[in-house]
């Protein structure tokens, strides 16, 4: 095989806001703890059978500025990112090993009352490493006519 692939989606419920600190350069990084739930019918039981995996994220930059002004405990979020392990010893000198998903880009799913329980100040917005647009889109009116000229 010429190469590998690391990459991760979810879809899911974050399980508490945002911990957000800055780095001695002063760029942000959060931290979050993302649900995801299965659901699976259990024919012995008769009866549905829901699994909860719980997946820590960590978001950088400008990333993690967004993340820390819009996300809220059970704001439900795309996530797009990749795994990554971090090895450190224990008090006791046990090797720990923790597995996170670094994003990449998320988005933000829902309305503005999906999980923080005010509307506040949300707009529904995607965090991505993908530079801004420079130019704001243009007005389409009812007339106007389908053609490569009208972004979508």
């Amino acid at each position: 095989m010429a190469g590998s692939v690391n990459k991760v989606i979810l879809i899911g419920n974050l399980g508490r806001d945002p911990e957000v600190r800055a780095t001695q350069g002063g760029d942000k990084i959060a931290n979050l703890t993302l649900a995801t739930t299965d659901s699976r019918f259990n024919k012995a039981k008769n009866e549905r059978e829901e699994h909860t995996e719980w997946h820590r994220l960590v978001v950088f930059g400008k990333q993690a500025e967004i993340a820390e002004k819009y996300l809220k405990k059970g704001k439900s979020v795309f996530v797009e990112g990749r795994i990554q392990s971090r090895k450190w010893t224990d008090k006791e000198n046990q090797e720990r090993t923790q597995y996170e998903i670094v994003v990449d880009n998320f988005t933000m799913l829902g309305g503005p009352r999906d999980g923080d329980g005010g509307g506040g100040d949300y707009q529904p917005r995607t965090a991505s490493m993908a530079p801004a647009p420079s130019a704001a889109p243009k007005k389409i009116s009812a007339e106007a006519p389908f053609d490569d000229e009208i972004p979508f």
